[in-house]
């Protein structure tokens, strides 16, 4: 996507993006962003867009990180059921429950029957929070591998970015294929008609960032409306 195309749909999205959040909050619905991609697929610049959208006192991001040793003694749900927003806020996770899925089941820090079952315990989950009216925005940010390679050269030769490469992300590249597998089961049993997937194209990271704009602002849009 050329720069000008882009700058143009930006300011298009962005501003309709913030009226759909100004209407949830008048409306006292909250709204969960769930970003979910390869490592490099643009999450934190695609957050850093949409969050723009908002206004600073009405939402907050979570950066999902591994659990803490008070967090692993509670059902692994119990961490994010804290950081649900109230009525009319909005909360963003960067990573999500869908690591039980991912990460835990691929890396083997859970048994076999523990991911399993968790299929079934995250719908039952955001079952719960769009019942309630809390409308579930869910993106997966795909980059093919060779683009994944790209950018994770880009970083080792960046000052500045070096800082988002470790030796984590070389281990997760070599286990792509087991993702995969993991990433397909996650997308083919927790696509919800209230919490539906979306799955974004990110080879382009313009392209990503306005499908992701356009496509929250049109979930709001039509949550509102139904």
């Amino acid at each position: 996507m050329a720069e000008s195309a882009y700058d143009a749909l930006r300011d298009k999205w962005l501003g309709r993006l913030g009226l759909a959040l100004r209407s949830a909050f008048q409306a006292r619905r909250a709204v969960v962003f769930v970003f979910e991609g390869w490592d490099a697929a643009g999450k934190g610049g695609a957050i850093r867009r949409l969050t723009s959208a908002a206004d600073p006192r009405d939402y907050r991001v979570i950066p999902v990180a591994k659990p803490t040793p008070e967090e692993k003694h509670a059902h692994y749900l119990w961490r994010f059921w804290r950081d649900i927003p109230r009525d009319g806020r909005c909360t963003v996770f960067d990573r999500s429950w869908y690591g039980r899925v991912l990460v835990e089941r691929v890396e083997g820090f859970c048994r076999a029957d523990d991911w399993r079952r968790a299929f079934g315990e995250i719908n039952a989950f955001e079952k719960e929070l769009t019942d309630h009216g809390v409308i579930v925005i869910k993106f997966w940010l795909h980059i093919s591998h060779a683009e994944q390679l790209r950018r994770f050269r880009e970083r080792e030769t960046t000052p500045h970015k070096r800082h988002k490469l470790n030796a984590e992300d070389w281990r997760n590249r070599r286990q792509r294929a087991a993702y995969e597998i993991a990433v397909g089961d996650m997308l083919a049993l927790t696509d919800r008609r209230a919490a539906p997937w979306h799955l974004v194209p990110a080879d382009d990271k313009r392209f990503a960032r306005i499908e992701v704009l356009s496509t929250a602002a049109r979930q709001i849009e039509a949550a509102l409306a139904d």
